[in-house]
This record gives structure tokens, sequence and C-alpha cells, in this order.
């Protein structure tokens, strides 16, 4: 069916629905270190559950893409996952104990890798007509509106209520609810995403039955015709996912190891005496202010140089822990800023690139497989920092600048090869 919205109309359409529910799941991610502190997690533990919460996002992929390939039932994935996510988050601030938040952060998390192949594939079809790079860049951009609102709004919650997260995240549920009817609309609007790139197709094909290519069945025979011209740059669902992808995938793997989470930062940040639970959110926001900026000016560069434009991630993030682990509030503000850049890069032109390195056909798939690397090395950075913290910032230091330069190493090679 012929969609009844613009590609760029379903970018921002769906940019709507992202924003909306960056305001609910950012709001929980802003204060999961302070709300599980104050339950009485150790900073390991904290590490380990938002390790393994992003871990769960990402790696949990390796279903839910391949899954919504093989059904082609994208909307359904996208839409489980958004409604999980919108009513885990209002339930966390009611838990009570570490295990039961800990436990909602995965579950929230796992809602995110149920949606976010099918919700990939969908933009990269739209995309396809105004430019990877900078299609995912403006997604990414309305992203961070609302990852920079939720945040603040968690944070005047807090300071009104004298940290009382339970009102804090239980207004969560409102803008969820949004999300899921603006999502709902959309759907009735462009049942069928991929006929972005099939009407390309079509056009084409009805080129060549202009130079003299006669239709086999009528109207009805050229449509068939063309949609099987359509088909064809993509007819490669049984081909194995090329070999730049997966090296591609451990150099992402590996920059995501090196960097850890906001989690165990914003752990230090009220270990250390450094703020206040209710200042912590309002420095996650400047993160995604600074996540957004950078996004939208490295998915342009990404779109006329290629993957080069990468090899800044690795530099912004072996600089991370020397600043958002110091014992003073400026030295981590600039931290958590470059982390905000790093996170920029990741959510723009790192998912950008995989749509140009693999057909159409295994896209959601590839996000999936991708998303198992940028799991575990997420998972493994989280973890091994949360495990460092105690033994203080150089620690932390040394293992992460090592990780970021065999980073910059295997893109150089990926690079040459190119």
């Amino acid at each position: 069916m012929k969609p009844r919205t613009g590609p760029f109309g379903f970018i921002l359409s769906f940019g709507v629905v992202s924003m909306l529910m960056d305001v609910v799941y950012q709001a929980a991610l802003s204060v999961q270190g302070p709300l599980l502190a104050s339950l009485g997690a150790s900073a390991a533990l904290v590490g380990l559950v938002s390790g393994l919460g992003e871990a769960t996002s990402l790696a949990g992929r390796l279903v839910s893409g391949p899954a919504a390939d093989r059904t082609g039932r994208y909307w359904i994935f996208a839409i489980a996952g958004y409604a999980i996510t919108g009513l885990a988050v209002p339930a966390m601030g009611f838990a009570g104990s570490v295990v039961a938040v800990s436990a909602l952060i995965i579950v929230e998390r796992f809602g995110k890798s149920l949606r976010t192949p099918s919700r990939d594939a969908m933009i990269s079809h739209a995309s396809a007509k105004v430019g990877r790079g900078k299609g995912f860049a403006i997604h990414e951009l309305m992203d961070q509106v609302g990852a920079f609102a939720g945040p603040l709004v968690v944070a005047a919650i807090l300071q009104a209520t004298h940290n009382s997260f339970g009102s804090a995240l239980g207004v969560m549920i409102v803008p969820g609810v949004a999300a899921i009817l603006v999502l709902l609309v959309l759907r009735r609007r462009v049942p069928d995403p991929s006929a972005y790139e099939e009407g390309e197709a079509e056009g084409e094909a009805a080129g060549a039955n202009a130079e003299g290519v006669a239709p086999t069945q009528g109207v009805v025979g050229a449509n068939a015709e063309a949609r099987a011209l359509a088909a064809a740059p993509v007819k490669q669902p049984r081909a194995k996912l090329p070999a730049r992808f997966w090296a591609y995938t451990s150099f992402c793997g590996l920059v995501l190891a090196g960097v850890g989470t906001f989690g165990v930062m914003s752990f230090h940040m009220v270990d250390a005496g450094l703020m206040d639970a209710a200042f912590v959110p309002v420095l996650y926001a400047i993160a995604q202010a600074v996540d957004a900026v950078f996004a939208l000016i490295t998915g342009s560069l990404y779109d006329k140089y290629g993957v080069k434009v990468l090899f800044v991630l690795p530099v912004v993030s072996a600089l991370v822990p020397l600043f958002a682990f110091a014992s003073s509030v400026p030295l981590v503000a600039v931290g958590v800023a470059l982390w905000g850049m790093s996170l920029g890069v990741q959510e723009s032109t790192m998912r950008a690139a995989v749509a140009d390195m693999v057909p159409g056909g295994k896209r959601a798939t590839s996000y999936g497989m991708f998303s198992v690397a940028t799991g575990i090395g997420t998972f493994v950075g989280a973890t091994v920092i949360g495990v460092l913290y105690p033994l203080g910032q150089a620690a932390i230091a040394v293992y992460a600048i090592a990780l970021q330069v065999a980073a910059f190493i295997l893109l150089a090679r990926l690079v040459r090869r190119a």
C-alpha cells in the first residue's frame, strides 16, 4: 500500500514518537545511579545492573531483528517495545527495593530491544530519499529533544518533592501514552515503509518500459514486473552478512567497552558528595543536548566522508573517564559533555553506516547482530568500570584508553581496506 505520508514526514513523525518516549526512559536513565544508591546499591552493582540493562537493550535485538525480518511485522515489534517501556518506567519509582528496581531496569531495556531494529529498518527505508546520515541524524535530533526534557522534568519534581522518585517517575505515564497514540496513527498512514524504496525502483522500471520493454500482462503485469525489479537489489535473504560489517561491529563493540554507562558516572557524583540527586538529571540533560548537536554534525559529515568520520569516536571516548570521575563538579561536567558527544556519534552515524553496508532484506537482522557486539561491549564496559571504581580514577582511565587505542587501530585497518 502506498504511504500517505512522505519519507521526510515519516522520519519527523517517528521522531515525535521517539521524542515522547525519550522523555520517559531518559528520565529513568538520568536517575538510575542515585535511585539504586538510595536503596543501598554499591558502585559495582550499579555498573552490573546498568551494563546488563544496556546489554539487554542491544543484544536482545539479535532475536527481535531477525524475527522482524522473517515475519515482516515491524510495526508489531515497535509498538510492543514502546508499550513495555511506557509501563516499566513509572513502576520503577514505586518498586522500593534494589532487586525490584533492577528487574524493571532490565525489563524496560528489553522493551527497547524489541522496538529498535524494526524502527531503524523502517527509518532506513524512508531515509533512502533524504540521505542515510541526514535521515538518522534528524531522527536523533528529535530524539534528543525528549532526552533533554525528560531529565529536567525529573530534576524539577525531585527538587520540589525532596527526592521522591515515585512522583518523579510516576508522571512519565503521560508522555508514554501519547507516544503510543502517535505511533498508531503513523502505522495507519504508512503500513509498509519499504514502499519508499520500492517506489524508486518502480520509477526505474517504468523508465525501462518507456524505452521499449513491453509489459507482460497489461497494467497489472507492469506493476508486478516493477515490484520484481524493486526487489532485485535486495534479493539476498540467504546471503551472509559481509565481512566489512563484522569488522565494523567489532570496532563499535570495542569503543563501547571503553566508555561505560551514565549509571556509574551518576553514582560517582552522589557517592563522592559532589551534588544532590536532584541535580544529577540536569547534567544528564546537558549531555543529551550535546548528543543532539554532535549527532547532526557527524551525521551530515558521514554523508560526505563515510566511516572516516568515526575516527573522532575513540578519541572523544578516551577522554571521558579523565574528567567524568574527577573530584570537582566542573571537571565532571566536562566529562559528561564528552560522554554526550560520544553518544551522539553512536546513536546516529554509527547506526547509519550499518544501513550502507548491508542489503535492505537483511537490514533488521544486521541491526540485531550489530547490537550484540555493542551490547556485549556496553555490558563489559559498565561492569569493569564499576568494579574498578573503588581503585580510583587512574585505573578506570588506563583501562578505557587502552580499549580506545585498539578501536582506533581497528577502524584504521577497516578504512584502509575499503
